[in-house]
């Protein structure tokens, strides 16, 4: 199983967080858009998804914005869908 499969496969396990707020938003987009993500797509969502708590629900929130190299234009992009759904 290659990395992004392995990846893939997880996706949903590693969406599930501390904090319920995060599992309820995280849980809404994948429900929408699980199927069309690309290969690319799980896996800067697989990065974003190891920020903490905290710091993933401002972002998610619109609170503060990607940084650092959170700041790509995958994960901005990503961030943006996860927020309208």
């Amino acid at each position: 199983m290659s990395e992004v499969e392995l990846a893939r496969a997880r996706l949903r396990w590693r969406a599930r967080r501390g904090l319920l707020e995060n599992d309820l938003i995280l849980t809404n987009f994948l429900d929408l858009y699980e199927e069309q993500l690309s290969d690319e797509d799980v896996l800067s969502l697989t990065h974003l998804f190891t920020l903490d708590d905290n710091q993933l629900l401002d972002i998610l929130l619109g609170k503060k914005e990607p940084e650092g190299d959170y700041h790509t234009d995958n994960i901005c992009r990503l961030v943006h869908l996860i927020r309208k759904a």
